[in-house]
């Protein structure tokens, strides 16, 4: 079970309490888009085994949208940060690499 943090509303809870919403940090296609390029938006995801960045909804609380970093493999959650948030905080990004040296970092 995943003990994910708001960090809209600061509330700790077990996953059952948010919605998961896929990857994080997509770069959207819109109007005027190439059809490769939306092709690429809505079906090329990745799906690592190791560290993922993904988007999360408080459902049964504030009801707003937040990121995640966690292991697939361990579902160890490295923290979580807000929505608008272009890339992760460097603090979640040490926190990742004191665990996993060999991360190669976000891309």
């Amino acid at each position: 079970m995943l003990l994910l943090t708001c960090p809209c509303c600061g509330v700790t809870a077990e996953e059952t309490e948010f919605a998961p919403g896929g990857e994080a940090h997509l770069k959207r296609s819109g109007p005027g888009s190439s059809d490769a390029e939306f092709d690429s938006y809505m079906f090329n995801r990745k799906n690592p085994r190791g560290v993922h960045f993904e988007r999360w909804r408080h459902a049964y609380g504030c009801g707003k949208w937040f990121l995640a970093a966690r292991c697939t493999m361990t579902l160890e959650v490295f923290g979580t940060y807000p929505a608008q948030t272009l890339e992760p905080p460097a603090e979640i990004v040490a926190a990742i690499k004191a665990k996993r040296p060999d991360w190669e970092g976000f891309a």
